[in-house]
């Protein structure tokens, strides 16, 4: 039953990567991805708490079909090329995070992990208020989970964004999407941005306990026992994937595709999940595994980092009496926030 619900969170995914038709196998400590041209198989391996398996899942490889250029260009990432020269010749760029809006199993107490539930009302209004909170914050990429949540909380949040670009979800299912779903304009192009859904920014898998409410479960098995099961950081609950395991695949997906783009200037937003995003915030404020565990995030409140010659500065929210702070940190900041001023005017 886990491993179903596994698989489809998984098949959701519009992945988007450097792989290319030769095909791939990487290890993240105890998972393992394994990439196969034209669709992939994912194994990852829970040691003896058990194994989930994807077939037939297409991964989002970039394939020009045209000799157009596509949006999907602005995407690839030197993420096998990663020369010291190239990690010192980074500018400054903006990365902005958001944990989605309230989900229908948030508002009912149960165990959510990776089934795939949309956001309730009160979600869809923390997503759009989160967009008026970064609506002046430069947005190149947008990267999400593969869940419906976590992509409801970035569209609605652009929805309030004052550049007024487009996202645009990528799609490489097949050969046959990536050709329809290409974009012939070339201004067109210039006022969208690609959004890239990928299953390992997904929320931790609660195997067992998915579908399950929280005090009902804590009655059960105790207090304790499921204290542990959400707070600690190497124990996962029943055939499910600990923080560390979590962490192992959204850190290293963060490494790969996203960290490059940053580097490379660009200005990223991710809406992800609690246990994915707190994985990340762990990489960035370098923070040991008894300071993660503690870290609480919450639902639809964006956190601003700069990225800066290979460093990430933590900036807090962007909203209320701090973004005065926010925009006097940097010029550059400043300075887009002022062209957003007299497009207005």
């Amino acid at each position: 039953m886990a491993a179903a619900g596994f698989n489809q969170s998984i098949g959701a995914s519009q992945s988007l990567g450097h792989f290319n038709t030769s095909g791939l196998h990487q290890e993240f400590g105890k998972g393992s991805v394994r990439l196969i041209s034209k669709a992939f198989e994912v194994d990852v391996g829970l040691s003896k708490r058990g194994c989930y398996n994807s077939r037939q899942r297409n991964l989002s490889i970039i394939r020009a079909s045209t000799s157009q250029t596509s949006l999907i260009d602005i995407v690839s990432s030197p993420s096998h090329n990663k020369s010291n020269d190239s990690r010192k010749k980074s500018g400054e760029a903006a990365l902005i995070l958001i944990r989605h809006g309230e989900s229908l199993w948030n508002e009912k107490n149960l165990f959510t992990g990776c089934v795939d539930v949309p956001l309730t009302k009160k979600g869809v209004e923390e997503a759009i208020e989160a967009g008026k909170r970064i609506s002046n914050i430069p947005i190149d990429m947008i990267y999400t989970s593969a869940l419906i949540r976590a992509q409801m909380t970035a569209m609605l949040a652009m929805t309030q964004h004052r550049r007024k670009k487009v996202p645009v979800i990528m799609h490489n299912e097949s050969e046959q999407a990536t050709a329809w779903s290409q974009i012939f304009s070339e201004d067109t192009k210039k006022q969208s941005i690609p959004v890239v859904a990928d299953w390992r920014l997904n929320e931790r898998m609660y195997g067992e306990l998915q579908g399950l409410n929280k005090q009902e479960t804590a009655d059960r098995y105790g207090k304790e026992q499921v204290h542990e099961w959400r707070r600690s950081y190497d124990v996962p609950p029943p055939n499910g994937e600990s923080l560390e395991m979590c962490a192992q695949r959204a850190v290293a997906y963060f490494k790969d595709q996203i960290e490059p783009q940053l580097l490379a200037g660009k200005n990223v937003m991710i809406a992800a999940h609690g246990n994915s995003l707190r994985s990340i915030i762990m990489y960035l404020d370098k923070l040991t595994s008894q300071e993660v565990i503690s870290l609480e995030l919450s639902t639809g409140i964006p956190m601003l980092y700069i990225s800066k010659e290979g460093k990430f500065i933590r900036r807090g929210s962007p909203a209320g009496p701090a973004e005065a702070g926010v925009y006097a940190y940097t010029k550059k900041l400043a300075l887009y926030r002022q062209k957003l001023d007299e497009m207005v005017h």
